[in-house]
């Protein structure tokens, strides 16, 4: 039988098997986190997605030390913009929007440095990186491929915005049968009140997206 570990989460306590997840790490951008970036510029304070970093770093660490199968996220699009849909181009009449020029090269528009996941976070020499056009990390991807060839059922989910990419995400590995444990410490957003409502409908109705706990209950349910 595959050794099983228990992570001390909410709404109740969860298993999972080693061999059968998958941390999951989404859009840790620059664009997304760093001073200059996209998301500065629309007026956020990116301290607030910060935060999420040095947590991650731990459960990156902890995940990789144990073996687990690590993936990583990054929304954007094709340099000549084919698979960015009009509605999103034009959403929220931005002087400087996807696509046009930023502090970090083109505004999320793959191979552009601000694309890229951030230094702390960079993947390991065989970490697969889903590039989505979209929010979601299933939408037009082979995430669902890629985590049913490696037999995962269980998704370990850190990352940002926890409102939008995170919560898109969960919902939709949910509606395809994967159970997720979302660490509250290591998904973050530029609103508190978004985080703190994102968590609790993730968890409510007794886990009706999921489960929600830490880096720190993450780390002691691997060594258990």
């Amino acid at each position: 039988m595959p050794a099983t570990h228990v992570i001390n989460a909410e709404p109740y306590p969860v298993k999972f098997e080693l061999a059968a997840t998958a941390l999951l790490v989404i859009d840790m951008q620059k664009d997304f986190l760093e001073p200059g970036g996209f998301g500065e510029m629309l007026g956020n304070d990116v301290s607030l997605l910060r935060k999420t970093i040095a947590p991650c770093q731990t459960a990156l660490n902890a995940a990789r030390s144990a073996g687990l199968t690590v993936i990583h996220t990054r929304e954007g699009h094709r340099a000549d913009l084919a698979d960015a849909p009009p509605t999103k181009l034009s959403r929220g009449n931005l002087a400087t929007g996807i696509g046009d020029d930023g502090p970090m090269g083109r505004i999320l528009i793959r191979g552009e440095p601000g694309h890229d996941i951030i230094a702390e976070l960079a993947p390991a020499e065989g970490e697969p990186v889903i590039d989505k056009p979209g929010k979601g990390a299933f939408y037009e991807t082979d995430l669902d491929l890629i985590l049913k060839n490696k037999t995962i059922r269980t998704l370990i989910v850190c990352g940002v915005t926890t409102e939008v990419c995170v919560h898109t995400t969960v919902r939709e590995a949910n509606d395809r049968g994967y159970e997720c444990i979302v660490l509250e410490d290591c998904v973050g957003s530029y609103f508190p009140e978004f985080q703190r409502i994102g968590i609790e409908m993730i968890k409510a109705q007794g886990g009706i997206f999921g489960w929600v706990a830490d880096s720190k209950k993450f780390v002691e349910a691997l060594q258990s």
